[in-house]
């Protein structure tokens, strides 16, 4: 297993996170925590993740047109690069004219319509020449029908009542169960994992579906890809006994649905406030990671846009994603501020545009970066609520780490706010993070605040 090298600071980090503070709301007593055994790579703890559709990002489509962004998302500040599938993909139920990236032919295989092993391999050269890190989506659940396991080992996948081969569900036909109580077949799926990491030099997986998967699977792949080298390892779950011995990082759906819910006026901002504060649900690990988001390549095609869900508040939640402890992850297109749901099954490029919000991205980033406050897991500050006298539509809070202090004010609301940051925890010299001047917050401290707008001031 993952030994970390954590677990006794962030006992401490947790103790500071329920304290009671002057002027920020208490919370409740919490159970005795789960420390995470995972031990992140040194390079994670201020990473962010920038997902890359290869077939959608350029005319192209390969390895070789995307690679000639590279220098622009280096300047952007981002950090890991999680490309979505780039294997072959079956012919047999396939859906639409090019079908899934999700239905895998071949583990050790490059999808034609990308390019060649030796273009992927270029392109992770390059990656890492820039100082950035990469990802690639793992589909461990099941394969294409027509994988050649169907034909050299049938004995790998799920039989239905009548000793037929099935899909996982109605919904996914155009793939095939794999079966996890044959541990032949966890061998093969660890080989063929490990061929990406030895012969390619990929740095870890975004593990699709992880939930379907058995723990122990994940426990086992992950503790021997690791003896080859340190790997970053990402559950398409939001599940914590996941972070508990295998994986740094998991995705923040709950927060995503919430997100959404306000900015249509279904909730407000004292859902945010029990989901940071007085959460009832159990607890992930201290130590492990969660991935915020407003968008993603599901989102995008089968939930709508940001701007579709979010609306006038997508800059604001972005702000949201990006300050609170976790990762932030950016969907390509994100930075043009592209608004339309993307074909899943066909090719449809996404249009770049003018780049509209790259410099935005950029700056919460470079923010994120820099700012020990805005680290990941144990390496970041803690969050502190800091109350407003108009709680149910500003969210406010502070963190610091080691004399770094980021404070985040956010109307999340349809109205104009006007409010008093109560306390002295914020209390302090400040820079404005987008407007770039210096910014003095005293106890008692007063703003106006359009709707849906938002102020980061750091130190």
């Amino acid at each position: 297993m993952k030994k970390s090298v954590f677990p006794i600071v962030a006992v401490f980090v947790l103790m500071a996170m329920f304290a009671g503070f002057s002027g920020c709301r208490p919370a409740p007593e919490a159970a005795e925590p789960v420390v995470s055994t995972v031990s992140h790579p040194e390079w994670s703890k201020n990473a962010n993740i920038y997902e890359v559709n290869i077939r959608q990002f350029t005319p192209e489509g390969t390895f070789n047109a995307f690679a000639k962004h590279l220098d622009r998302l280096q300047a952007m500040g981002v950090d890991i690069l999680w490309f979505m599938p780039i294997h072959p993909i079956g012919v047999v139920n396939r859906k639409g004219t090019l079908g899934s990236y999700y239905s895998v032919k071949d583990f050790r295989g490059i999808n034609p319509e990308f390019g060649t092993m030796e273009d992927f391999r270029n392109l992770v050269r390059e990656v890492h020449a820039r100082g950035m890190y990469v990802m690639l989506d793992w589909v461990a659940n099941h394969t294409a029908w027509d994988h050649h396991w169907t034909v050299t080992n049938p004995e790998f996948y799920t039989r239905d009542e009548n000793g037929n081969f099935m899909a996982p569900n109605a919904d996914w036909t155009d793939v095939k169960d794999l079966n996890f109580d044959n541990k032949d077949l966890w061998a093969a799926m660890i080989a063929d994992m490990r061929f990406w990491v030895e012969e390619v030099g990929v740095d870890g997986f975004r593990c699709d579906v992880a939930y379907l998967v058995p723990t122990a699977f994940w426990e086992r792949a992950i503790s021997e890809l690791e003896q080859v080298k340190p790997l970053f390892m990402l559950a398409e779950a939001e599940t914590p006994e996941l972070n508990v011995n295998a994986f740094e990082m998991s995705y923040g759906w709950r927060l995503h649905h919430m997100m959404n819910d306000i900015a249509q006026g279904d909730a407000d901002v004292v859902s945010l406030d029990n989901y940071f504060f007085a959460d009832t649900m159990p607890p992930f690990p201290v130590g492990s990671y969660k991935m915020y988001f407003i968008t993603n390549h599901d989102e995008n095609s089968w939930a709508g846009t940001e701007f579709e869900r979010l609306g006038p508040a997508v800059q604001a939640f972005s702000v949201l994603t990006a300050t609170v402890p976790g990762m932030i992850l950016l969907y390509n297109g994100q930075e043009s501020g592209f608004n339309r749901r993307l074909e899943f099954f066909e090719k449809d490029q996404v249009d770049w545009n003018d780049f509209k919000y790259q410099d935005f991205f950029s700056t919460l980033l470079h923010l994120k970066s820099r700012n020990q406050a805005l680290w990941n897991g144990v390496a970041g500050g803690p969050m502190e609520r800091i109350n407003t006298g108009s709680d149910a539509s500003v969210f406010a809070f502070v963190r610091e780490k080691n004399e770094n202090k980021v404070v985040v004010v956010l109307n999340l609301s349809t109205t104009p706010q006007s409010i008093t940051l109560e306390g002295e925890r914020f209390v302090g010299e400040y820079t404005n993070v987008f407007s770039g001047e210096p910014t003095s917050l005293a106890v008692n401290h007063s703003m106006n605040m359009a709707p849906w707008s938002f102020y980061v001031f750091e130190k």
